[in-house]
């Protein structure tokens, strides 16, 4: 890869079993609730299916990330697609509302502190600190040459905690440049390193694995506990 004085130094990033927690309710349609008997499924089933962002991206109408850039064929290859076709509306720390990207921990500790920060935000939005909820771990391996912020102070900007107007403009241009993703400290502990790969097919040997619950009774912290009830 190209090296650019304006832009971070790369390092070859080696990697198995990183870790993403996604919702266990990713796959159900809210268009489930709205259904008041099985034989209207079909009909909203195909409504969804043509409002699916991922499903048109994989169709071949544009989105913010080119269809052949998408993964077909593959374990989960569903699962990879929609974290770069279903990006936060306001996008996330490295990318914008247009194009998502795939963020792991290196840890599963990393990836269980950073769910827990994101969703406990959500709901001091709307003044509930009482949830209930699972994720699903997706392992996954990564060989590939990562913008490397890992070097101290000097990308203090692009790891701000309470902004990500710095590190989207940075996205933007490593985007531009070619660039296949970051590898950074986790801003939510202490210790821990994750990656937001810029490409889905450097997603590789994507697998399942546990499942952990989140329950919050009142307090900002959540208790977290695999879901055979070991405590995490």
């Amino acid at each position: 890869m190209a090296a650019s004085k304006s832009l971070p130094p790369a390092s070859l990033v080696r990697r198995n079993e990183t870790h993403r927690l996604i919702s266990s309710k990713h796959g159900q349609s809210v268009l489930n609730r709205i259904a008041d008997s099985s034989r209207h499924l079909n009909d909203i089933f195909k409504l969804d299916i043509a409002t699916n962002e991922r499903t048109l991206v994989e169709g071949g109408i544009p989105g913010g990330i080119d269809v052949h850039e998408l993964v077909f064929g593959l374990p989960y290859a569903q699962i990879v697609n929609a974290a770069f076709t279903h990006p936060h509306p306001l996008g996330s720390r490295f990318n914008g509302p247009d194009r998502g990207a795939w963020y792991c921990g290196f840890e599963i500790e990393t990836s269980i502190a950073e769910i827990a920060f994101h969703k406990t935000l959500d709901l001091l939005e709307i003044g509930v600190l009482h949830d209930d909820v699972t994720c699903d771990d997706y392992t996954a391996d990564f060989s590939a040459e990562f913008h490397d912020l890992r070097g101290g102070k000097r990308f203090a900007a692009f790891l701000d905690p309470h902004s990500y107007v710095a590190s989207q403009q940075l996205a933007e241009r490593l985007i531009a440049a070619g660039s296949l993703g970051v590898v950074y400290p986790s801003v939510r502990r202490a210790g821990g390193t994750c990656v937001a790969c810029f490409r889905p097919a450097l997603v590789m040997n994507v697998a399942k694995g546990a499942t952990y619950r989140f329950r919050w009774d009142g307090e900002v912290t959540p208790s977290v506990s695999v879901a055979d009830g070991t405590r995490s």
